[in-house]
């Protein structure tokens, strides 16, 4: 099981009906893209973690290390704001404009960032799927997507398990061994990732299966009172932000 599906699980929040956290993370992920970068965005993402790290007692080791790889591709493309190409003066110079786009783009997307991972680190992702058909998403487009999440945990299992034989057998002992071995590697994992589906397929054919599985959800209580509550934080941060363009 990944980190962040691990986390969810073990998550105090777990038993919060996932439309609330979703008003709560969802209404702050709108304030990070449609306020102002300062302060609306670095509000929102405070908030978030504030409501995260808190409350929802998310590991913040863990935290950052699943949104490194993502804060690295956000800092990449920030970069190449500070420059301009193809300009009168030289092939590449410096943009005086473009220490602030960055930082404005450095803003929202890391605020962005924070609200997503956050209803990740408290939502499992089965409890959200079947869920989804009630607000109008097709059914079938509903199990493909919980099909390639189940299937990718199987997919990343059986990776490891042929990675670990082949480092028994000296397979990534050097650089030729390591190339030959990861394409060994992908080639079986395609092979038995593709029976395996066909097996998946059989065996709901043989079950009867009529277009749509039957899961079992939680049935958690949704009220009017915890949905409203959860809107009070983006609501406020736009309050502040947008007062603050007034005063200013």
């Amino acid at each position: 099981m990944l980190t962040i599906d691990a986390e969810a699980y073990r998550s105090p929040w777990r038993t919060v009906h996932p439309a609330v956290k979703g008003v709560l993370f969802g209404g702050l992920l709108v304030c990070a893209l449609v306020l102002p970068a300062w302060p609306g965005a670095a509000l929102a993402g405070a908030v978030a973690l504030a409501f995260g790290l808190g409350p929802a007692r998310v590991p913040p080791r863990r935290l950052l290390r699943t949104a490194a790889a993502p804060l690295a591709f956000i800092a990449t493309g920030a970069v190449t704001l500070l420059v301009t190409v193809g300009g009168p003066e030289a092939p590449v110079a410096w943009d005086p404009q473009g220490a602030g786009r960055a930082a404005e783009i450095v803003g929202r997307a890391s605020a962005a960032l924070v609200c997503q991972l956050l209803f990740a680190f408290t939502t499992p992702l089965a409890e959200v799927l079947p869920r989804l058909t009630r607000i109008g998403l097709p059914p079938a487009l509903v199990e493909v997507v919980a099909l390639i999440y189940r299937m990718l945990f199987v997919a990343l299992d059986t990776a490891r398990r042929i990675g670990s034989a082949q480092a028994g057998r000296l397979g990534y002992a050097n650089r030729r061994n390591q190339v030959r071995s990861l394409g060994a590697l992908g080639a079986a994992l395609f092979v038995r990732s593709y029976d395996r589906a066909a097996r998946l397929q059989r065996g709901l054919e043989c079950r009867g299966y009529t277009g749509a599985l039957t899961v079992l959800v939680d049935q958690a209580p949704l009220r009017a009172a915890p949905v409203a509550a959860a809107a009070v934080p983006a609501v406020l941060v736009a309050a502040v932000t947008l007062s603050r363009g007034v005063w200013t």
